[in-house]
């Protein structure tokens, strides 16, 4: 029997999950190749997410046979080692002394808590009402001149080459850039900061990772789930009343007596033999769970097409309480 592959669950926008990829790229590792990706829906997780870790935060890297003997690494910086551990090419984490990896471990441990605590409220302010914005701002600078300090030596945070704490913290220095860039830019005494970012923010690791085929824009379709593609326009009308009672395209619920659906595999499919002739953006793609139409007590059978193919049908209007997702068709 072939080994599985692990199964990276990320985020392509997420700075934990930003750092996870580097590593994996760094160590040789590529998703389709040597591990499957996920890229997910923070507002939509999916059930195998939730059920490989119950945090439900990405980046979740999945190794063996899931639910049975699978080990399962949900913080970054283990998926980071573990990965490195198979490969370390580029030195980030071999050729440290001690010291150096007690001072890596600890500035990683102030990006992680202090200075996140300060880029959340810095970036997010409407996440965190009554917390003084331009404090968060000041004090994660302040944070950022110390680290300045190291980088005016050689470049990197431990001298003159890149080691893994310089991977660990660019992607959260690349997120306060973006709360301002201006700002930042125009930012002093932190001049061999801005450079060192710069490196990054131009150079082929973050390029790589945060393309595909390390971050795909497309979110991953799971099988636990189920899928109809609608037309906008009947999908806003749908969102006033409630309920969605188009059966396929050009067909109410009425007319067929019940609403056609597709398991993940058949959406493109669906999408091909209906709506070729469409514009992606003129279609929704509508993710439905489960469980939420079973609490609704609608039945969905699964009975055969024309074709003889076995499809999902929903006896009854769809509530849009049970759409967990509606997001524009990319093929």
């Amino acid at each position: 029997m072939a080994e599985l592959r692990p199964i990276l669950y990320s985020f392509r926008r997420c700075p934990y999950a930003i750092r996870a990829r580097l590593a994996l790229a760094a160590a040789g590792l590529q998703p389709g190749v040597d591990l499957e990706l996920r890229e997910v829906s923070l507002k939509a997780k999916p059930p195998e997410l939730l059920e490989a870790s119950a945090k439900g935060t990405v980046p979740v890297l999945q190794i063996g046979e899931p639910v049975l003997d699978s080990q399962v690494l949900d913080e970054s910086l283990a998926i980071m080692h573990w990965a490195l551990e198979r490969g370390d090419p580029h030195g980030w984490c071999t050729g440290w002394s001690a010291a150096d990896r007690a001072t890596m471990a600890a500035l990683i441990a102030e990006n992680d808590g202090h200075f996140k605590h300060h880029l959340d409220r810095f970036k997010y302010p409407e996440r965190y009402p009554g917390e003084a914005l331009g404090a968060h701002h000041l004090a994660g600078l302040a944070i950022l001149r110390r680290w300045n300090q190291r980088l005016e030596l050689g470049g990197w945070l431990l001298g003159d080459r890149p080691s893994l704490v310089d991977w660990a913290l660019l992607p959260f220095v690349r997120q306060f850039r973006l709360a301002d860039p201006t700002g930042f830019d125009a930012e002093p005494q932190i001049g061999a900061l801005q450079a060192w970012l710069g490196r990054f923010l131009a150079g082929p690791e973050l390029a790589a990772v945060c393309g595909e085929p390390w971050a795909e824009r497309a979110v991953w379709r799971s099988p636990s789930w189920l899928y109809h593609l609608a037309l906008r326009p009947e999908w806003q009308v749908a969102r006033a009343d409630g309920e969605y009672r188009r059966s396929t395209r050009g067909r109410s619920l009425e007319e067929v007596g019940f609403m056609h659906l597709s398991n993940a595999h058949q959406v493109g499919g669906t999408a091909a033999t209906f709506f070729g002739d469409l514009a992606g953006d003129e279609l929704v793609l509508l993710t439905v769970d489960r469980q939420r139409l079973r609490e609704a007590g609608l039945e969905v059978r699964l009975e055969q097409a024309n074709g003889g193919e076995l499809f999902p049908h929903l006896y009854g209007p769809l509530p849009v309480e049970a759409v967990v997702r509606a997001e524009p068709w990319r093929c």
